[in-house]
């Protein structure tokens, strides 16, 4: 079975004003790596659906859906909060992104594809249950874990976040579920400031200094998050793939190279293969060094795809 790609170009139209590095430019990069590279033939290429109101509601309140979706202009942008911005498009690629969650649990849960990577924006690993912020609108990754237990009825997730930012929305949704693990890698003291102050028992957080490259990413990996994951034995495996922690992006201060991504989900697809049948959900998060960006998603897939 092929990985599914999944994305639609609803989620290039999102555009939160010139300049701003969470840009469409970023999928474009993406796709012109993935051509490149020659592994764009191999990928299974779907549409991403819109999530439904019903599918949203699992992580967020139906009010905070709603006033989201009344804050949609009709013209121009219009901030949620410093960070973060809605043009006319944004409502449907905010869909987008999460029903790209949804379908590939779906597909990978029925075993229409081993694994799959969701090529969407917004991101959402900082939205909370109720707040949108850090360019995150709606929380991707969780929407996606939540269809795993709710909609199939697996038992344990993990969710892997290796962004450069802490994932402090996918942290407050399942904070004490112990239906899900989530182990992390963030540059700290960074943005958003959180994820070190007594977390809860099944969140594996592990703050990086600036300036940590490839070996101390890597042993916070072998140390702290491969014994938790074996321990827990997941049923499926999410990964919040956020790509800034690499050193070309100037968006942060860590410096983690391609291979690194390669070697990181290499690591995670045998626990995977151990524990889940292999069922992995990957959903992009940051990446703001296009060329960088576009490179490590192409390390990523081709362990994903066996390529």
């Amino acid at each position: 079975m092929a990985t599914a790609f999944i994305t639609h170009g609803d989620c290039r139209k999102h555009d939160m004003g010139a300049y701003h590095p969470e840009c469409p430019a970023r999928l474009a990069a993406i796709d012109d790596q993935l051509i490149a590279a020659g592994i764009a033939p191999h990928l299974a290429h779907r549409e991403a659906p819109l999530a439904t109101l019903e599918q949203l509601a699992l992580v967020h309140p139906p009010e905070y859906i709603e006033a989201v979706r009344a804050a949609r202009p009709q013209r121009g942008i219009v901030h949620l909060d410093p960070d973060t911005a809605m043009n006319p498009f944004t409502w449907d690629a905010a869909l987008r992104a999460a029903g790209a969650a949804v379908l590939a649990t779906d597909l990978v849960a029925a075993g229409e594809a081993e694994n799959a990577f969701c090529g969407v924006r917004p991101p959402g690993h900082h939205a909370a249950r109720a707040r949108a912020m850090g360019f995150c609108i709606f929380n991707n990754v969780a929407v996606g874990a939540m269809q795993a237990l709710e909609a199939h009825g697996l038992e344990r997730v993990a969710i892997i976040d290796f962004d450069v930012h802490h994932g402090n929305g996918t942290e407050e949704i399942f904070e004490d579920d112990e239906r899900v693990l989530m182990v992390s890698t963030f540059q700290h003291p960074f943005y958003p400031y959180s994820g070190t102050d007594r977390p809860a028992r099944n969140m594996r957080n592990v703050p990086l200094p600036a300036g940590t490259g490839s070996q101390g990413f890597r042993e916070a990996v072998e140390r702290v998050w491969l014994p938790a994951l074996e321990d827990f034995a997941p049923q499926m495996v999410f990964f919040s793939a956020g790509f800034d922690a690499h050193v070309e992006d100037e968006m942060a201060m860590l410096r983690l190279v391609d291979q690194d991504y390669a070697w990181v989900t290499a690591k995670v697809k045998a626990v995977a293969d151990r524990h889940a049948g292999g069922r992995i959900v990957s959903v992009l998060e940051g990446g703001y060094a296009l060329s960088a960006l576009g490179r490590s998603v192409v390390q990523h897939l081709k362990v994903l795809g066996g390529l």
